[in-house]
């Protein structure tokens, strides 16, 4: 979905003998990575059935279930955790997200900076050459 340059991802059940972009079951919700944060907009109830009966989601699903805590819930429904609890929980890791996020992004500035200072201090240190350049390998024709 979406236009060119600017994509929009459905979420859906689908088999898996039919193609790709192909016939679906169920859409499911959609995902935008256009947007900072990025928004992803699910059916939470029926993502969590067809989890149950045995869907399995892809790598890059799976992440964006993971980041909107309903891989979580899953979990702390198996677990046996009571409702009140389950919400609780799920309520506290989506409030801790914004921290981790921006965290991440300071991680990603830091590490960017200290690649360009190392790069900076080998470039430095590297021994300048007399003009001497080593002999060329002998080839035969």
């Amino acid at each position: 979905m979406g236009k060119r340059h600017y994509p929009i991802y459905k979420i859906v059940a689908a088999d898996s003998r039919s193609p790709r972009d192909g016939r679906f079951i169920e859409a499911l919700g959609t995902y935008n990575p256009n947007l900072d944060p990025i928004e992803v907009k699910l059916k939470e109830d029926r993502v969590m059935y067809w989890l149950k009966v045995g869907a399995q989601p892809t790598d890059t699903v799976r992440s964006l279930l993971k980041y909107e805590g309903v891989t979580y819930k899953l979990h702390l429904q198996k677990k046996g955790v009571e409702e009140v609890g389950v919400v609780a929980k799920v309520t506290e890791f989506l409030e801790a997200r914004p921290g981790k996020i921006q965290k991440a992004k300071e991680k990603k500035v830091r590490r960017k900076l200290s690649k360009k200072a190392k790069a900076g201090a080998t470039e430095e240190t590297a021994p300048a050459t007399s003009g001497e350049t080593a002999p060329a390998p002998v080839t035969e024709a």
